[in-house]
């Protein structure tokens, strides 16, 4: 099964968090900061939004920052994903 957002709307993909910190500790699943770095896994084809015309400056494959609390959290086939609008990504990882 796949998902294909509408509109404004990004299906991200959070990337997992380090498991061993800086100094080599191992952190327990509650000390891991909740990552912030994302994979776009699909992209909306833009148009017109509450009167106004959205360009998608995203693409597939893309690394993205979104803010902690951002978009709707899914789960299709054992995989969790995020759906943000591309106005919620904060940047573009290069």
């Amino acid at each position: 099964m796949t998902i294909r957002p509408l509109a404004d709307r990004v299906v991200i993909k959070m990337t997992e968090a380090e498991e061993v910190s800086e100094g080599g500790i191992i952190l327990a699943g509650s000390a891991k900061e909740k990552p912030s770095v994302a994979e776009v896994v699909a992209v909306g084809a833009g148009g017109m939004v509450d009167g106004h015309e959205v360009k998608m400056e995203l693409k597939v494959g893309d690394k993205v920052l979104v803010g902690q609390y951002a978009g709707s959290k899914v789960k299709l086939d054992g995989q969790e994903y995020t759906i943000v609008h591309q106005s919620e990504v904060l940047a573009v990882v290069e």
